[in-house]
């Protein structure tokens, strides 16, 4: 599958390993056990800005990119959103960690692997094993908006971009 533009219909078998957050695994070194999350159904019948970086807990992801997604989920969910994720390639544990150390506790973002990456890796949007730098809007299973950094900034895939286009 080449990569998205607006219009498309989102594919029928995505799938991220996630860590569901509950109030027991809710502490950053509390594990949970992983499941499979089924983009494909959850997305069919709701607004959701999925976000791709290269990985947790590294400086550009962390300090400029998932930042003004935390800041201004607010506004996000203002505009309709019904659920925000953020994908990386890194495995559902640290994935998990990654929220929790960046204080969500709940399912207010959700934070979820894309391992091998093979969604990313199926649309050709990766850097070397990594997922790249993106961001989609899909509503109600179709892709409005699909962009992929094409440097190392935070620009199209920015929260800021995303508001503009929601």
């Amino acid at each position: 599958m080449p990569a998205f533009k607006a219009g498309d219909a989102f594919p029928a078998d995505v799938s991220f390993g996630y860590i569901a957050p509950t109030p027991e695994t809710s502490d950053v070194l509390a594990c949970g056990m992983p499941s499979k999350y089924d983009a494909s159904k959850d997305f069919a019948d709701k607004k959701v800005v999925l976000v791709a970086v290269p990985g947790a807990f590294t400086p550009t992801c962390q300090n400029q990119h998932i930042t003004g997604f935390l800041s201004k989920l607010k506004d996000i969910k203002a505009k309709g959103v019904d659920k925000v994720i953020v994908i990386a390639y890194n495995d559902p544990f640290v994935m998990a960690a990654w929220g929790k150390a960046n204080g969500i506790t709940d399912d207010s973002i959700l934070f979820m692997s894309d391992d091998g990456p093979a969604f990313s890796e199926s649309m050709g949007w990766t850097l070397g094993p990594r997922t790249a730098r993106y961001a989609m809007i899909i509503d109600h299973g179709k892709v409005v908006y699909a962009e992929k950094e094409p440097g190392k900034d935070v620009g199209v895939s920015g929260a800021d971009a995303v508001i503009a286009k929601l």
